[in-house]
C-alpha cells in the first residue's frame, strides 16, 4: 500500500505493504494511508474519548514557528497532517491493520521533537530531532533508531523545519498453528534520507510506549 501522513512531530506521505491471508500467502498491494483532507481510514488510540485531546488537523503546509521554534506552525490549506500546537496530544491508529509491509513516510519535526512510527503498532522507529548529533554518541532513541534496540549506524538527520523521509521494510512476527510465536519481528532496512542506517534488525518484543497488547500477525500502524 502507499501511505501518505503527516504532523509537528511527524509527517508522513508514502508507503506500500505486502499483507499476509489466513492461508499464509503473500496479497500486495498498495494503498493511501492519507487522503489529504481529512483523518477517514484512522482512529485515537484511547477511542472517542480521547478525541477532546486531539491536536491533529490537516493543513496546507508547514513551517517552524518563528517566535517558538519548539512548534511548527501550519498554513490553512489540505494535504499535509500536522500534530498541531505543543504536538502533545493523542495517538493515531490506522484502521489497516499489516503485517509484512514496505513503508515510505516523510515528516517534518519542530526544534527538540520527540515522536515515532509503531509498526504493528508495537515496534517503534524513532523521530527525534537529532540533527548535528555525532555518529558516536548516537542512541537508540535517536532518530531513525529502533527504540530499545539498536541506534542509526549513522546521522541522516536534517535541521528541524526540513521535510525528512524513511523509507522501511518490516517483517511481522511469525506465530505457528497454535498461535506461538516461532520468530521475532524484524526490520529488513531502514533508509532515512536517502541513507542506510538499519539492516537485518530483530525486535525481541514491543518497545516503549507500544499498544501494549500481545504480539500478533497482524496490528496498526501508529503515530
Amino acid at each position: 500500500m502507499r501511505w501518505f501522513c503527516a504532523c509537528t512531530v511527524l509527517v508522513g506521505l508514502a508507503g506500500a505493504w505486502a499483507l499476509t491471508r489466513a492461508d499464509g500467502k503473500a496479497q500486495a498491494k498498495e494503498q493511501t494511508l492519507f487522503d489529504g483532507k481529512d483523518l477517514k481510514g484512522w482512529k485515537f488510540r484511547g477511542g472517542d474519548k480521547a478525541k477532546a485531546k486531539s491536536k491533529w488537523n490537516v493543513v496546507e503546509s508547514v513551517l517552524l514557528d518563528p517566535k517558538v521554534p519548539e512548534r511548527l506552525a501550519g498554513k490553512p490549506g489540505t494535504g499535509v497532517l500536522l500534530n498541531g500546537d505543543d504536538g502533545r496530544g493523542v495517538d493515531l491508529l490506522s484502521e489497516l491493520e499489516h503485517g509484512d509491509c514496505e513503508l515510505h513516510v516523510e515528516f517534518n519535526v519542530a526544534k527538540g521533537s520527540n515522536s515515532g512510527v509503531y509498526f504493528q503498532g508495537e515496534y517503534e522507529v524513532q523521530i527525534l530531532d537529532s540533527f548535528g548529533k555525532a555518529d558516536k554518541d548516537l542512541k537508540y532513541g535517536d532518530c531513525g533508531g529502533i527504540y530499545n534496540t539498536a541506534p542509526p549506524r549513522t546521522n541522516a538527520s536534517k535541521a528541524p523545519g526540513e521535510w525528512q523521509s524513511f523509507d522501511v521494510i518490516f517483517q511481522a512476527p511469525r506465530f505457528d498453528a497454535q498461535g506461538k510465536k516461532t520468530a521475532n519481528a524484524k526490520f529488513l532496512k531502514v533508509v532515512h534520507n536517502g541513507v542506510t542506517i538499519h539492516e537485518n534488525v530483530e525486535v525481541k518484543g514491543p518497545t516503549t510506549a507500544s499498544l501494549g497488547e500481545p504480539e500478533r500477525a497482524r496490528g496498526p500502524l501508529m503515530l
